[in-house]
């Protein structure tokens, strides 16, 4: 517990000072921080809980969503239609679970493949509700105590201080009753129902806190693009790249999916902007040598060899 507070304290020290060593280089870190948080929010649910979602851009996109036609079409605050979005991301999630937690493994990833798309389609048909395939811009907003949301380097801390925020709330709780909670369902359904833990809310709980996180980001997200375009917003490749980054990192870790992030976001960007005809080849053959040679993720694996050494030396002596 200790170690991971003062993890997040020195994420946020070195966060305070990035902008101002690293001026040129805030919307790469913006990407890393919003990817780590979106990764740890996914995480709760895909590593914690062992229920692997493929949908959680329908999330990013709601949240996005909720920002730009609040503040377009009803003149409403972004902070309001961050905290709607995540209360109709948590609705969401609940329902979406009730209907789909009886499906086991493959399946129930599968039906959140179904669900996002058909958000992707709402999205790109429901013109009256969204602005439909053409997008919708973010053209102005509010200034609260004269802050420019559309600067980069208050985007940067709001990405920070989300990034924070999800990895706090996994510190806090792979500590509590409720994380335990989560890692036996995860282990064996059956095995904790016999414990006395309800698998199914468990699972629900989880699922609306996994999602409400997304939405909050989301909300920034579309603040740093600008134009939402419902193709690439609620597209697959998102959802997957979220997963991804976390099971790259390492599942069901405190600092895995945040390390994913940095790893994967991080070389993509730089890659992209370096090695630009090569910049997918490179970025899959990275993918390949995780997992091939780091089955349990960077994090993963890295807690599993210290415990080993451990455990090594206490034999020995």
């Amino acid at each position: 517990m200790n170690g991971h507070l003062l993890g997040l304290g020195a994420l946020i020290v070195v966060g305070a000072l990035y902008p101002l060593a690293f001026p040129a280089y805030l919307t790469i870190a913006i990407t890393v921080l919003l990817f780590a948080g979106w990764a740890t929010a996914w995480d709760i649910l895909g590593g914690w809980n062992g229920q692997v979602s493929l949908g959680h851009a329908s999330f990013v996109g709601l949240g996005a969503y909720f920002v730009a036609l609040g503040q377009s079409r009803y003149g409403i605050d972004p902070w309001w239609s961050v905290l709607l979005a995540m209360l109709v991301a948590a609705a969401l999630a609940y329902g979406w679970g009730r209907l789909t937690f009886t499906l086991r493994g493959p399946y129930f990833t599968l039906s959140t493949i179904a669900f996002a798309e058909i958000f992707r389609m709402i999205a790109i048909n429901e013109g009256w509700l969204t602005g439909g395939a053409t997008g919708v811009f973010i053209a102005t907003l509010p200034e609260p105590f004269g802050i420019d949301l559309f600067s980069r380097v208050t985007q940067f801390y709001l990405a920070l201080a989300f990034a924070v925020l999800a990895i706090g709330s996994v510190v806090l709780i792979s500590r509590a009753r409720f994380g335990y909670q989560l890692r036996a369902v995860r282990e064996d359904e059956d095995s904790a129902m016999a414990a006395g833990i309800d698998p199914a809310s468990v699972k629900l709980k989880a699922f609306m806190l996994s999602g409400a996180l997304t939405a909050l980001s989301g909300g920034l997200h579309g603040i740093v693009l600008s134009f939402l375009e419902p193709h690439t917003l609620f597209s697959l490749l998102v959802s997957v790249q979220i997963a991804l980054t976390a099971i790259i990192g390492g599942r069901g870790t405190v600092w895995g999916p945040a390390t994913g992030a940095l790893v994967l976001i991080g070389a993509g960007e730089i890659f992209r902007t370096t090695f630009a005809e090569a910049n997918l080849l490179i970025y899959g053959f990275l993918v390949l040598i995780v997992v091939l040679f780091l089955p349990r993720g960077i994090v993963g694996e890295w807690s599993r060899t210290l415990t080993r050494r451990i455990y090594a030396k206490r034999a020995q002596g």
